[in-house]
Protein backbone atom coordinates (compact mmCIF):
# COMPACT_ATOMS: atom_id res chain seq x y z
CA UNK A 1 0.00 0.00 0.00
CA UNK A 2 1.39 2.96 -0.90
CA UNK A 3 0.94 6.56 0.97
CA UNK A 4 -0.89 7.97 -2.08
CA UNK A 5 -3.47 5.32 -1.21
CA UNK A 6 -2.97 6.06 2.52
CA UNK A 7 -4.18 9.48 1.93
CA UNK A 8 -6.85 8.75 -0.47
CA UNK A 9 -8.43 6.14 1.62
CA UNK A 10 -8.10 8.84 4.87
CA UNK A 11 -9.69 11.40 3.05
CA UNK A 12 -12.62 9.47 2.14
CA UNK A 13 -13.21 8.49 5.63
CA UNK A 14 -12.88 4.52 4.59
CA UNK A 15 -9.40 3.97 6.42
CA UNK A 16 -10.61 2.35 9.75
CA UNK A 17 -7.45 0.23 9.96
CA UNK A 18 -5.26 3.14 10.09
CA UNK A 19 -5.31 5.39 13.33
CA UNK A 20 -3.14 8.47 14.53
CA UNK A 21 -2.62 11.64 12.51
CA UNK A 22 -2.48 10.96 8.50
CA UNK A 23 -1.90 14.73 8.18
CA UNK A 24 0.97 14.66 10.86
CA UNK A 25 3.16 12.33 8.89
CA UNK A 26 2.42 13.82 5.54
CA UNK A 27 3.72 16.83 7.06
CA UNK A 28 6.70 14.99 8.52
CA UNK A 29 7.25 13.32 5.00
CA UNK A 30 7.17 17.04 3.60
CA UNK A 31 9.42 18.55 6.28
CA UNK A 32 12.13 15.71 5.81
CA UNK A 33 12.25 16.51 1.71
CA UNK A 34 12.63 20.12 2.48
CA UNK A 35 15.16 19.78 4.83
CA UNK A 36 17.47 17.38 2.60
CA UNK A 37 16.36 19.51 -0.45
CA UNK A 38 17.79 22.70 1.51
CA UNK A 39 20.98 20.92 3.23
CA UNK A 40 21.87 19.29 -0.67
CA UNK A 41 21.40 22.60 -2.27
CA UNK A 42 23.24 24.88 0.64
CA UNK A 43 26.05 22.33 -0.35
CA UNK A 44 26.35 22.95 -3.93
CA UNK A 45 26.26 26.28 -3.04
CA UNK A 46 29.15 26.39 -0.65
CA UNK A 47 31.55 23.96 -3.55
CA UNK A 48 30.69 26.42 -6.09
CA UNK A 49 31.32 29.70 -3.67
CA UNK A 50 33.31 28.88 -1.08
CA UNK A 51 33.99 32.36 0.01
CA UNK A 52 30.26 32.96 0.51
CA UNK A 53 29.98 29.98 3.23
CA UNK A 54 28.65 32.10 6.18
CA UNK A 55 26.04 33.26 4.62
CA UNK A 56 24.85 30.10 2.72
CA UNK A 57 25.09 28.43 5.97
CA UNK A 58 22.41 30.85 7.48
CA UNK A 59 20.10 30.96 4.74
CA UNK A 60 20.06 27.26 4.96
CA UNK A 61 19.82 26.95 8.67
CA UNK A 62 16.99 29.55 8.37
CA UNK A 63 15.56 27.37 5.17
CA UNK A 64 15.53 23.99 7.36
CA UNK A 65 13.90 25.51 10.42
CA UNK A 66 10.99 27.19 7.83
CA UNK A 67 10.81 23.61 6.38
CA UNK A 68 10.46 22.19 9.86
CA UNK A 69 7.88 24.28 10.98
CA UNK A 70 5.54 22.67 9.02
CA UNK A 71 5.36 19.48 11.16
CA UNK A 72 4.93 21.87 13.89
CA UNK A 73 1.95 23.95 12.47
CA UNK A 74 0.22 20.04 11.54
CA UNK A 75 0.64 19.20 15.24
CA UNK A 76 -0.44 22.12 16.84
CA UNK A 77 -2.62 23.85 14.61
CA UNK A 78 -4.44 20.93 12.83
Amino acid sequence: MTLTNLVMMAAAGGAEGITGNIHVAVAALGSALGVGWVGSKAAEAVGRNPGAFGNILVMGILGMALAEAIVFYAIFLV
